[in-house]
């Protein structure tokens, strides 16, 4: 059965923060595929630190809708040296958005969170019942508090104002235009890089963190930008949804895996003196399926490939 449109975007303006980013610009192709009308100022233009600019942007821009997707964030090194700035700055953004969202009285807030919120120990699959029942792992756990802390802030605001406000939980994302910066990228493009990098210098051995033995899984970012623009059509309830394709892969797995894409020879060395992160990760997706009707469309291998054919243009450059 069909999930009717509670929030058609055809003809609205949508504010999409973060929208020059990674996620950020297949969302506002998607949005303006469907007929809304995205509007996504930089940093520079509005900065969420400020806790009036997001005010000051309302009342001139008239949006009617936001989606915010804006995060400082990085890899485990990152998050290990930086806690209280990327607390801080995502905590911040999102707590003057929301509220300057009620305060003129939009008629919708998506506000995007992260897998980094879930229990360390997480039972698997990660279902979103289960967010509150422990602590998150602990490289990244102030990033993943500070974003759950934003859902919290949407529910709140739900029961005392009425605000009109859902909460997504993505899975790790990977695809063309993610970050190739080493300090601030993720694993399928630092394993990707490093892949390549070896491989045009006959480099013998690629050296990564950890054992390998960690799970993740991993969604296309073209598959969460139409996941993301579904929900805002189509849900309205309090309760956080995740974003996933529901199957896991081993970082070792993985690394085999673009390691033959690429066309590597080499050795792969695993070095156990770096932290593997959280144990396991793989999200039960059956609440984005039943309450708005979404489900993953891109394979891990056709997702690859892509990802790799688009880095491979951008090393070159």
């Amino acid at each position: 059965m069909p999930h009717p449109e509670t929030f058609p975007l055809a003809g609205k303006r949508i504010w999409v923060t973060g929208g020059h980013g990674f996620l950020g610009q297949p969302v506002l192709a998607e949005l303006a595929r469907r007929g809304a009308i995205p509007i996504a100022p930089t940093s520079r233009e509005c900065d969420l630190l400020d806790p009036g600019a997001a005010a000051r942007f309302i009342r001139e821009h008239r949006p009617q809708g936001v989606i915010h997707m804006a995060a400082k964030v990085g890899g485990i090194g990152a998050n290990r040296r930086h806690p209280g700035y990327f607390f801080y700055t995502n905590m911040a953004m999102g707590l003057h958005l929301v509220e300057a969202c009620r305060a003129e009285g939009l008629d919708k807030i998506l506000v995007l969170g992260t897998v980094c919120a879930y229990p360390k120990f997480c039972p698997v699959p990660f279902r979103e019942d289960t967010i509150w029942d422990g602590y998150p792992e602990e490289t990244n756990a102030p990033y993943g508090i500070a974003k759950k802390a934003l859902m919290v802030q949407l529910q709140a605001y739900r029961q005392e104002y009425g605000t009109r406000g859902i909460f997504l939980l993505p899975v790790n994302l990977y695809g063309p235009g993610d970050h190739l910066d080493p300090e601030n990228n993720h694993v399928i493009p630092a394993l990707i890089r490093k892949f390549l990098e070896a491989k045009d210098r006959g480099g013998a051995q690629v050296e990564l963190w950890g054992t390998g033995s960690a799970s993740r899984e991993f969604l296309f970012v073209q598959d969460a930008a139409e996941a993301i623009c579904e929900a805002m059509a189509k849900y309205e309830d309090p309760d956080p949804v995740n974003l996933g394709t529901g199957k896991e892969i081993s970082i070792r797995d993985l690394a085999l895996k673009i390691q033959a894409l690429t066309g590597f020879q080499g050795e792969l060395a695993f070095n156990a003196s770096y932290p593997d992160g959280q144990p396991r990760r793989k999200l039960d997706t059956t609440r984005a399926r039943e309450r708005f009707g979404w489900q993953a469309r891109v394979g891990l291998d056709q997702g690859l490939a892509e990802t790799i054919a688009w880095m491979k243009g951008e090393l070159t450059r």
